[in-house]
C-alpha cells in the first residue's frame, strides 16, 4: 500500500495518519483471519464428524452385523446337530449364539439409530430371526432328545427355508451397511482433501498477508522514516542545504515538515550566527588591539611620568632646604603638601605600572607556592614583627604560573591582612588549601576589621577604597591586582562570608599538569 501523498491519491487518503492506516490494516487482517479461521474450523469439524461416522458408527455397525450373522449361524448349527443326534451337548453353540445375538442386536440398535434405512434392515433381520426361532430353533432346543430328532425331521424343510430368509435379510443388511461405510469413507476422503486445500489456501493467504503487511509498513512507514532519518543525519553532520523529504502517512509528513522547518530555522540562525561571529571576531580583535594599546600607553605613561615627578619632588625638597628659614610656616606647609603629593603620585604611578605588567610580562613555569609564601613572609618580616602577626599555612602545592606575579599575590593578601588588623588584638592569618575537581582552592583568613557584605565585590575594583588615606594608607590597587593575577592564571577570587570577625578571601588556581601532559604540550608546541 502506497500511502504517500500524490496527485492520484483518493480524496482524503493523503491525510490519513499512521494510526489510521494501522487500524485499517489490523481490522482487515482480523476479518480475513476470522474468515480463514472459520473455514479452517468448518473443514476440521466436517472431517472430524465424518471420521466419527466411519469409525464410531459405520464400521462398528457392519462388524456387529457380521457378528450377528455368526451368532445366528452358531444357533442354526447347534439346533441342527441336536436335531440329528439328540445329544444335549450340541446345543452349546446355540446357547452361546443366543447370548451373542442379544449383544449384537443391542449394539446395532444404538449404532443405526437415526438412520431409517438401517433401522428397517435391522427390523427385517429381527423379524426373520424371530420367525425362524419361534417355528424351528426354540421348539427343537426345548424338546427332549427323542422328540428333538422327530421335530427336527418334521420341520427340516421349513427350517431351511426360514433360515435362508434370515441369511437373505442379513446379506441385505450387510450390503447396505457396507455401501454406507464406503459412502462415508468417500465423504471422509473428500472432506480431508478439502481440509488440506483449505489449510493450504490459509497458509498461502497468511503468507501473502504477511508480505502485504511488510511491504505496506516498508512503503508507508519504515521507508519514509528511513529517508527522514537519513536526511536528518545529513543535516546533523552539517549538510544544512539537504532538503528533508515529506512522504508517507500524514503524521510522518507532518514530522518531516517540522524537521524541514527546523532545518530552515537552523540555516537562518546559522547565517545570523556566522554574521554575529564575524562581527564578534572583529570586535574581539579591535578590543585586543585596544587593550594592548592601553597597556602600552599605561606602561609608557607610567614610565614617562616618573622623571617629571622626581624633578618636582627633588626641586621642592631642595627649595625647602635652601629657603626654609626665609619662608613662613604657611609656605613650609605648602611645600610639604607638594612633596607629599609628588610622592603619592609616584607610588600611584609605580602601582599602575605594576598593574599594567600583569598578564603582559610573564614567565610561566612550575612555581612552588610553599617557597613563594615563605619568601613573601620574609619580605614582610618588619611589618609582621611590628604588628605581632602570626601566620599559619597548610602545605602548599606546586602550580604552573609566573613566580613574580604569584609572589605579589601573596604579598598583597598578607599585607592587607596585616594592615587592616583590629586595634585590640594582633593579626592572626591562616592560609589553607584544598583540591576541588581540577582546581586548587586557597583561602586566606584573618581576624581583622573585616569587609561589609555590600562591599565584597567593590574591593576588587581598581582605585576603590573603603577607608581614608589618613586611616589606612595605600592606593587601592592591591586587590584589583590580585584579581587580575588570579584571572590571568585561569582562576577566580572572591570574598567569602565569615562567622565572627575578620576577612576570608578565596582564590583558585588550576592543578599543575602531569609530567606526561607537560611533555605532550611541549612537543605540540
Amino acid at each position: 500500500m502506497d500511502v504517500g501523498r500524490g496527485p492520484r491519491d483518493p480524496v482524503g487518503i493523503a491525510r490519513w495518519t499512521t494510526r489510521r492506516w494501522l487500524s485499517l490494516g489490523v481490522a482487515t487482517s482480523a476479518v480475513l483471519l476470522l474468515v480463514l479461521g472459520s473455514l479452517g474450523a468448518w473443514s476440521l469439524g466436517t472431517t472430524s464428524r465424518l471420521t466419527d461416522e466411519v469409525v464410531l458408527y459405520r464400521s462398528p455397525a457392519l462388524i456387529n452385523a457380521v457378528r450377528l450373522e455368526a451368532a445366528l449361524v452358531n444357533q442354526e448349527t447347534g439346533v441342527r446337530g441336536y436335531g440329528l443326534t439328540g445329544r444335549r451337548d450340541f446345543l452349546t453353540p446355540y446357547t452361546q449364539g443366543r447370548t451373542d445375538e442379544k449383544t449384537a442386536l443391542k449394539t446395532l440398535d444404538r449404532l443405526v439409530s437415526g438412520s431409517s434405512d438401517a433401522e428397517d434392515d435391522l427390523q427385517a433381520v429381527r423379524s426373520d430371526v424371530e420367525t425362524w426361532q419361534r417355528q424351528v430353533a426354540r421348539p427343537v432346543a426345548a424338546a427332549s432328545s427323542g422328540d428333538a430328532v422327530r421335530i427336527a425331521s418334521a420341520r427340516a424343510g421349513d427350517g431351511k427355508r426360514l433360515f435362508d430368509s434370515v441369511r437373505d435379510s442379513l446379506s441385505r443388511q450387510q450390503d447396505h451397511l457396507r455401501a454406507a461405510r464406503v459412502r462415508a469413507g468417500d465423504d471422509l476422503d473428500a472432506a480431508q482433501r478439502l481440509r488440506n486445500w483449505v489449510f493450504a489456501a490459509i497458509a498461502v493467504v497468511i503468507a501473502l498477508l504477511m508480505c502485504a503487511i511488510v511491504y505496506g509498513l516498508r512503503r508507508g512507514v519504515t521507508g519514509p522514516l528511513t529517508r527522514l532519518g537519513a536526511a536528518a543525519r545529513e543535516v546533523g553532520r552539517g549538510q544544512f542545504d539537504r532538503k528533508v523529504p515529506a512522504t508517507g502517512p500524514a503524521d510522518v509528513q507532518q514530522l518531516a515538515q517540522d524537521v524541514e522547518s527546523m532545518r530552515e530555522r537552523l540555516v537562518a540562525e546559522l547565517a545570523r550566527s556566522e554574521e554575529a561571529r564575524t562581527l564578534l571576531d572583529q570586535q574581539a580583535e579591535d578590543l585586543k588591539r585596544s587593550n594592548a594599546e592601553l597597556e602600552q600607553f599605561a606602561y609608557v605613561a607610567s614610565h614617562d611620568l616618573q622623571e617629571p615627578l622626581r624633578k618636582i619632588s627633588s626641586f621642592t625638597q631642595l627649595l625647602q632646604r635652601r629657603y626654609g628659614d626665609k619662608l613662613d610656616e604657611r609656605a613650609d606647609q605648602y611645600i610639604a603638601f607638594a612633596v607629599d603629593g609628588a610622592n603619592r603620585m609616584q607610588v600611584l604611578i609605580n602601582d599602575l605600572l605594576m598593574f599594567s605588567r600583569v598578564g603582559r610580562v610573564h614567565d610561566e613555569r612550575p612555581v612552588a607556592l610553599e617557597d613563594t609564601l615563605n619568601s613573601t613572609v620574609d619580605a614582610l618580616s618588619v611589618a609582621v614583627e611590628e604588628s605581632g602577626a602570626r601566620i599559619e599555612h597548610d602545605e602548599l602545592p606546586t602550580v604552573h604560573g609566573d613566580a613574580g606575579q604569584l609572589g605579589l599575590l601573596w604579598q598583597n593578601l598578607l599585607s592587607n591582612a596585616i594592615k587592616f588588623r583590629a586595634p585590640d588584638r594582633p593579626p592572626h592569618i591562616r592560609v589553607s588549601v584544598r583540591e576541588e575537581a581540577d582546581m586548587w582552592r586557597f583561602t586566606v583568613r584573618d581576624n581583622g576589621i573585616g569587609i561589609a557584605p555590600e562591599f565584597r565585590d567593590k574591593v576588587f575594583v581598581i582605585f576603590q577604597r573603603l577607608h581614608t588615606r589618613e586611616a589606612y594608607p595605600g592606593t587601592g590597587i592591591g586587590l584589583a591586582m590580585c584579581k587580575k593575577t588570579v584571572e590571568f592564571h585561569g582562576g577566580t577570587i572572591t570574598v567569602d562570608p565569615v562567622d565572627g570577625d575578620g576577612t576570608s578571601i578565596s582564590f583558585t588556581l588550576p592543578l599543575q599538569p602531569s609530567a606526561e601532559a607537560a611533555d605532550s604540550e611541549g612537543s605540540l608546541r
